[in-house]
């Protein structure tokens, strides 16, 4: 099943979404927003999946009370707009290894049996298209493509067996990092806050069936594509080099507080050894210029750049949806 949100108030219009990907329908009768089919999802999923298969088929009339309308992504807000809870891991060690070799830091032990996890900016998410408003190019303007997952309620201490029957959604994620601001906030010893802004969304929510076989150890089996202005930048797959699966980081994420319906749990910037596949971030490709040649080439990004984030099928087709979006100028 794939669901979206129509922008409209600050929890959006929940629309069921054809798995083309071409048509949309509003059920207000089953759920006016995607938080409220979170908030009582063993109801009400069968109700939305009942919508999407009559989508699929053509079987939507008008005389039953639903307009069937053309999907457009400009139109759409982030899938869940704002959320509860929006918590990203750092799951592919790769990534962080090269960031803390260039810096020339150890990586802790502990990072190889414990994820690294920040709490994000959850109270508005930007939509698929939105362009993304920054301050200052001076900040160190980067994109970081990754896969997240929408649960419902999680009990405290869940174990992550446990943890990957609450998956209820997945979701394209742009966590937005002004990377020059990350040092002082680390030095302080109290995490990332003013480095990450709004993160964005891609268009559309789709329930692990969606991706058939590519679904499998609680990870997302295929290629992460990014395209900067226009250029291919990278397509790391998402299941290759993910030291934690998605189980384990809603495990750690609740180990001492239960986690409400509509919490987002982040995998990090998709990275792997391979690097002949690219990358999801600029920052990493930084690490290899520095250590490789002693310093970085590649700039952050600039007012006017565009980032593309999107993930196909094994026939070429979307699955999300894709992230489109221009840095520009925060105008105030």
């Amino acid at each position: 099943m794939k669901l979206a949100s129509l922008k409209g108030g600050r929890d959006g219009r929940l629309v069921v979404v054809s798995r083309d990907l071409a048509h949309a329908v509003e059920v207000p009768g089953i759920a006016p927003t995607l938080q409220a089919a979170l908030d009582d999802w063993a109801a009400l999923h069968g109700e939305l999946a009942a919508i999407y298969h009559l989508l699929n088929e053509g079987h939507l009339a008008r005389s039953d009370g639903h307009t069937v309308i053309p999907f457009d992504p400009a139109q759409c807000a982030a899938p869940l707009p704002r959320a509860y809870q929006w918590a990203d891991g750092s799951a592919y060690l790769n990534h962080v290894e090269l960031v803390r070799k260039a810096r020339k830091a150890e990586m802790p032990p502990s990072f190889y049996t414990d994820p690294l996890m920040y709490q994000g900016m959850s109270d508005g998410f930007l939509g698929p298209t939105d362009d993304v408003p920054c301050i200052d190019e001076a900040h160190g303007i980067d994109f970081e493509a990754e896969v997240a997952v929408v649960t419902d309620d999680v009990k405290m201490a869940a174990t992550p067996e446990q943890a990957r029957h609450h998956i209820k959604l997945l979701m394209l994620v742009n966590d937005v990092s002004l990377r020059n601001l990350i040092p002082n906030e680390l030095a302080k010893g109290f995490g990332f806050f003013q480095a990450k802004p709004a993160s964005s969304f891609a268009p559309v929510a789709v329930t692990p069936d969606e991706l058939d076989g590519a679904w499998r150890e609680a990870k997302v089996h295929l290629p992460l594509r990014c395209t900067l202005n226009g250029a291919w930048f990278g397509h790391p797959d998402a299941g290759v080099d993910m030291n934690f699966d998605f189980g384990q980081l809603i495990a750690h994420a609740a180990r001492t507080r239960a986690l409400s319906a509509g919490s987002i749990i982040g995998s990090g910037t998709v990275s792997n050894r391979d690097r002949a596949r690219g990358f999801c971030c600029i920052a990493e490709l930084r690490t290899i210029e520095t250590i490789e040649q002693g310093a970085p080439k590649t700039p952050f990004m600039k007012f006017g750049d565009r980032i593309r984030i999107e993930m196909l099928d094994e026939h070429g087709r979307q699955i999300f949806g894709a992230i489109d979006q221009k840095i520009v100028r925060y105008a105030g």
